[in-house]
């Protein structure tokens, strides 16, 4: 067996030194801390739940109270801030956290949602490229939604699924047993999808390696990155992920409920080979208010 030395942990003293003299140290101000009963502050190190409240949020959301009480309906294209292009206010910083394109991200949803809605459009099982592989003990909510999505196409999940342990030691690479269990699947791989950061071990994959291996053999690979999104560099277009989705409630800290986001990668943004699950905010806006009853890729809408 394999011991790992245990550090020694660093003095209280120390550590609030260390603390002070962060470049970031300075943002701790701008957050509201819960307190112990006592009246002394938490040591909070709980952001990959929830973060602590920015102490703006309460001004923040009066102003869209106060958009809501004077304007009602209309507050979708009149106030400070109208609703209906709201979205549009999150492209760019998005794009920069992630290394995207601003036609890749959108802010929507929420992070399972949107990982059912990709994979309806990218997981095409045929022929003998049926399974899915990722990573053994990925996130619940991700084992769940693959599990599901194989029954959907009616595939046995005990039979589709490829679960690879990358729980190594921590001399060891992680992504070596994804990169093996990829050439291994060959032609039967349909599609990886991979936890950015590890949730439960807290390992960064070489994500541009899986990509790289995954194309090779002809799957496409898909990223959750609740863990990775505001807490590790992330160049999703570069890398040439094929698509990926996140939650803004852990490291990106917003609110409880907060919007999920998702990416596409542009190669794919015209295909017309993708399943696609339309509706009022997936139709192209310009003409969103006119209701066509055909998309801009040509296929009959559901609305009436």
């Amino acid at each position: 067996m394999h011991l790992q030395k245990v550090p020694k942990p660093m003095n209280p003293n120390d550590a609030s030194l260390v603390d002070r003299g962060d470049d970031l140290a300075t943002f701790r101000s701008e957050f509201a801390f819960p307190v112990r009963t006592d009246g002394t502050p938490w040591v909070y190190l709980c952001g990959n739940s929830l973060g602590l409240m920015p102490l703006a949020v309460p001004a923040a959301m009066q102003v869209e109270l106060d958009s809501w009480a004077r304007y009602g309906v209309e507050g979708h294209f009149e106030g400070p801030h109208p609703w209906m292009p709201y979205h549009r206010r999150l492209t760019a910083p998005l794009a920069r956290l992630m290394g995207a394109l601003e036609s890749e991200v959108v802010s929507a949803h929420t992070l399972t949602v949107n990982l059912h809605l990709l994979m309806a459009g990218f997981y095409r099982p045929q022929g003998q490229r049926t399974k899915i592989l990722v990573e053994a003990g990925a996130f619940p909510s991700d084992q769940y939604a693959v599990d599901s999505q194989l029954k959907h196409h009616g595939i046995d999940p005990a039979k589709g699924l490829i679960e690879v342990d990358t729980i190594v030691e921590r001399s060891a690479d992680p992504t070596i047993p994804l990169v093996e269990a990829i050439r291994q699947a060959g032609d039967h791989l349909a599609m990886v999808l991979l936890g950015g950061v590890q949730y439960y071990s807290g390992a960064f994959y070489d994500i541009p390696t899986v990509v790289r291996e995954a194309h090779k053999v002809g799957a496409l690979v898909g990223l959750d990155l609740a863990h990775a999104a505001g807490n590790v560099p992330l160049y999703l277009h570069d890398w040439g992920v094929d698509f990926a989705c996140w939650c803004s409630y852990k490291y990106l800290n917003s609110g409880p409920g907060g919007p999920g986001e998702l990416f596409v990668h542009e190669r794919h943004h015209q295909r017309r080979d993708l399943g696609r699950f339309e509706g009022w905010w997936g139709h192209e806006e310009k003409s969103r208010f006119e209701m066509p009853r055909h998309t801009r890729f040509g296929r009959r809408s559901l609305a009436t």
